[in-house]
């Protein structure tokens, strides 16, 4: 059995794994730009943030119904159990949906069609947060907001994602100040390929709780002493650094660095068909390639809990910390 652990940054869209993509195509009569799975995953070459996104994009487009994003969802939460996961915040990006005429119930019903049920038929426990694209305007944000508005029972949070540089957090400072107001939690992505000052935006600017990525924070020692000093979890992808050519490879990832100078951090894996791994392959991963040790192993699984958003039920949450401390590596 694998070490019991929580997933809080996982993009549900990055869930689309070339055979359901390829069964969605035929099931809404489309046809995609590759022959096959082979060739469609041949396409998952990238060379930075901008050309995945360029594919993300394009081939979310099979998604369509209700049907089509249980399906999804379903299809993550099956192999997130096969790989410990026992909680999940999964994000989900309407913007890119509305664009094309999907509205927003059907992306949120049919999620929720697998997430409400996701305890009974897959042993996890699960949260959606809403992410706008910050490549789109701030206006586009509100309106997306507002739209949520008659779902709000399902969704607990927002975040802030797509592409970084040149789209500092405090562009969005209305939208997340009304969805405070609205009694949401808020994360954002900071760091990834953005400036550290973009993470203490988030946090200042934006009022964070969590921050998505955060790997250039070490460029900043006050940056990494407030983090410390604040507890400010940070929700790291492995894999995904790796292929998107934050780190040049796994050994130079400064995840041991982050853990020694005590910051509160968490593996995910942010895109995992496209980026070669779903979160227990980052760990396996993170384990070999960097040396961590049993002790580590387990720290990361006890953060994911401690960092994760289920202050409303605490017994919940102590009891999946104490799966992970009486956890025995094989």
């Amino acid at each position: 059995m694998p070490l019991p652990k929580a997933e809080l940054h996982l993009h549900i869209e990055g869930t689309l794994e070339p055979e359901l993509a390829f069964a969605l195509a035929a099931r809404n009569g489309l046809t995609l730009p590759w022959a096959d799975t082979e060739e469609l995953r041949h396409a998952y070459r990238f060379e930075d943030l901008q050309s995945f996104l360029n594919l993300y994009y394009e081939l979310m487009t099979v998604l369509r119904t209700e049907q089509d994003f249980e399906d999804l969802a379903n299809a993550y939460l099956a192999r997130a159990a096969a790989q410990g996961v026992r909680h999940a915040e999964i994000f989900f990006d309407p913007q890119a949906h509305l664009a094309r005429g999907v509205a927003m119930g059907t992306v949120v019903e049919g999620l929720w069609r697998a997430l409400g049920a996701s305890e009974a038929n897959h042993g996890i426990s699960t949260a959606l947060i809403l992410c706008f694209l910050r490549d789109e305007s701030a206006a586009s944000a509100l309106a997306t907001l507002d739209a949520a508005k008659p779902h709000l029972d399902r969704i607990t949070g927002v975040g802030l994602d797509s592409a970084e540089v040149g789209h500092p957090p405090v562009k969005f400072r209305e939208v997340f100040e009304a969805a405070a107001a609205l009694g949401l939690r808020r994360v954002a992505h900071a760091g990834e390929e953005g400036p550290p000052e973009y993470i203490t935006e988030a946090l200042d600017v934006l009022g964070v709780e969590r921050v998505d990525h955060g790997l250039r924070c070490m460029e900043d020692g006050a940056l990494v002493e407030r983090l410390v000093r604040e507890r400010i979890p940070l929700t790291l992808c492995p894999l995904s650094n790796v292929r998107l050519r934050t780190v040049d490879t796994l050994a130079d990832h400064p995840l041991p660095a982050m853990l020694d100078a005590g910051l509160l951090c968490t593996v995910n894996s942010d895109d995992p068909a496209y980026f070669g791994g779903y979160v227990g392959d980052n760990f396996d991963a993170v384990a070999e390639r960097l040396g961590l040790t049993e002790d580590r192993l387990r720290e990361l699984a006890r953060n994911s809990f401690l960092a994760s958003f289920l202050e409303h039920d605490e017994e919940r949450r102590a009891r999946y910390i104490a799966e992970v401390e009486a956890y025995t590596f094989s």
